[in-house]
């Protein structure tokens, strides 16, 4: 038995969890999120919790077992509490700003990088160096800052880029200086 998907998963006052077959809608505060499981994995509503648990033994129930646990429980934290993604950008002239909606990025390149957030996800600029992506679903947000630290990957030698907020960068060192006086090399 999978040690995470026998936990039964708590549903806290004020979210309303749907089932509908293999249909689970949950309901909160912060909004709606509905996902379809796998026909393998059974759920229900017990004693104000929901419980996950798989129809036989096969490799393929014990292996969605416990992830489809943790993608119901991510529903419910993602309608009480949401998810949050910060990213710092490093470098000079490397900045973020709000257009409205719209996140424009300046990375090196010739033109400003636009990027509309998807239904569910809102930006957030701290400062020029320090963005914030938030939503309810936590697949999407993590995509999406996914996608932003792609355009412009930290590089390891000066360390400029978008990159996760506590994300370490291991540096390299640069190339070395000539070593010697001039026809150091000749002998």
């Amino acid at each position: 038995m999978s040690r995470i998907g026998k936990l039964p998963v708590a549903v806290p006052s004020g979210v309303d969890v749907a089932i509908d077959g293999h249909t689970v809608k949950v309901k909160g505060p912060k909004g709606e999120l509905v996902r379809t499981f796998h026909g393998a994995i059974e759920i229900a509503r017990e004693n104000g919790s929901v419980a996950v648990k798989r129809r036989d033994d096969s490799p393929t129930s014990r292996a969605l077992h416990g992830l489809s646990r943790t993608l119901l429980a991510n529903m419910v934290q993602g309608v009480t509490q949401g998810y949050i993604k910060d990213l710092e950008i490093s470098g000079t002239g490397y900045r973020a700003q709000l257009a409205g909606k719209k996140l424009q990025l300046a990375l090196g390149f010739s033109h400003p990088v636009e990027i509309d957030p998807p239904q569910g996800i809102s930006f957030a600029v701290e400062t020029p160096q320090r963005v914030r992506v938030s939503g309810i679903d936590k697949e999407v947000v993590g995509e999406i800052a996914a996608k932003i630290r792609a355009l412009r990957v930290p590089d390891p030698y000066k360390a400029k880029g978008v990159k996760y907020a506590g994300e370490v960068i291991r540096r390299k060192a640069g190339k070395a200086g000539k070593v010697g006086a001039k026809g150091a090399g000749a002998a």
